[in-house]
């Protein structure tokens, strides 16, 4: 008898649990999006990645409008370019890594930006090799040369330090070219520059 129970008794659970399921997975009812009452904002992304998919999900399926902004997305191609568009009030906010706020403040600027949101906890950056390589270790970047990206910027800082913690001196065992800012790397490496790249 127990058996006979348990069978309809899951199956109405799992129906009932499905059905609050995808109640919460249709979109909510549309708020008026009369482009004359929403806020303008105006993003400076660093770079379009895909880390900061759920944003751009977030633009298509119009939740921004939803909540009264209309938000212009524009990609900076560098912190560098990112910070210089929110102090110069071409950007309301700008992604980027903390470094620039830091390296603003620093400076003396007196109307510095302030982080407020961390979006990603982890570098989303990858080590990218000209040849293929099977098994990878650290050590097989000792006497090449990486595209690091700009002195100073994240994706490079990120890098070094993670060359240090496998024993690598980013200043002796290799070469890193910090010449060319984070948003051409790849550009300059898929033209030939360097035997690895952090992209």
């Amino acid at each position: 008898m127990k058996k006979i129970l348990k069978k309809p008794l899951a199956l109405l659970l799992t129906s009932l649990l499905v059905m609050g399921i995808m109640t919460g997975c249709g979109k909510s009812p549309a708020k008026e999006n009369n482009t004359a009452s929403l806020t303008p904002v105006t993003l400076n992304e660093v770079a379009h990645s895909i880390f900061y998919a759920p944003m751009y999900v977030a633009i298509e399926e119009g939740y921004f409008a939803d909540e009264g902004i209309d938000l212009t997305l524009v990609t900076g191609f560098g912190a560098d370019k990112t910070m210089t568009a929110v102090l110069t009030d071409e950007a309301d906010i700008g992604f980027m890594g903390s470094e620039s706020t830091i390296y603003t403040y620093a400076g003396g600027t007196q109307d510095y930006v302030v982080n407020f949101a961390q979006l990603t906890q982890r570098a989303g950056n990858f080590l990218v090799s000209r040849q293929p390589i099977d098994q990878f270790s650290w050590d097989m970047l000792k006497g090449t040369t990486v595209l690091g990206g700009r002195a100073g910027g994240m994706p490079e800082m990120v890098f070094e330090f993670i060359l240090e913690k496998n024993g690598i001196d980013p200043r002796s065992d290799l070469t890193i070219d910090q010449s060319i800012d984070f948003g051409s790397t790849a550009a300059a490496f898929s033209g030939g520059q360097g035997d690895f790249s952090v992209v």
